[in-house]
């Protein structure tokens, strides 16, 4: 099962309109969703700071920034 990760950020407008357009498409699609928040990881913060949302598949970068619900669903089903 593939696996995605949103970086994001509490009060992120952008963020909340990337992770509800996955969420459409999860139970179709089938994957893992988890949602790490930048403001509990340093670590994150240094390295993506106003990129978020950040959108993972599998641990690799696949978009900053907003979601294209076809080029995400051809990903994960790739």
């Amino acid at each position: 099962m593939r696996k995605v990760t949103v970086i994001s950020r509490t009060g992120c407008h952008l963020c909340e309109i990337a992770i509800d357009k996955i969420k459409l498409v999860k139970d179709q699609l089938q994957f893992e969703l988890e949602i790490k928040l930048i403001n509990d990881l340093p670590e994150l913060e240094q390295e993506y700071g106003e990129q978020v949302p950040v959108i993972m598949i599998d641990n690799k970068i696949h978009d900053y920034w907003r979601v294209d619900i076809e080029r995400f669903t051809k990903a994960i089903k790739s």
